[in-house]
């Protein structure tokens, strides 16, 4: 992520993993300030739309019986996800 220069949005397993991995921040709700409360919802937001996302693909089965050249693969899974998000919206 870091060499492609693409930010991804992870829960806390992924703490200490690079600039481009961002975590929330660490400790107990009550004990953190307005500023890490407000980016960690933002945060949890960002990764329920992923969540989301992963789930719906694996409910339409599309990658499982997907039977297309492998090129084309990347194009159906955004078409999936576009369609998921208007629907959800």
């Amino acid at each position: 992520m870091t060499e492609a220069g693409a930010a991804c949005w992870a829960d806390q397993a992924y703490r200490g993993a690079g600039p481009a991995v961002r975590v929330p921040y660490w400790g107990r709700w009550a004990k953190l300030s307005a500023g890490q409360q407000a980016h960690n919802r933002s945060h949890a937001r960002i990764r329920a739309l992923g969540e989301q996302a992963v789930a719906a693909l694996t409910s339409w089965q599309l990658l499982r019986k997907l039977r297309c050249s492998t090129t084309r693969i990347t194009g159906l899974v955004q078409a999936v996800l576009i369609l998921h998000l208007a629907v959800s919206a």
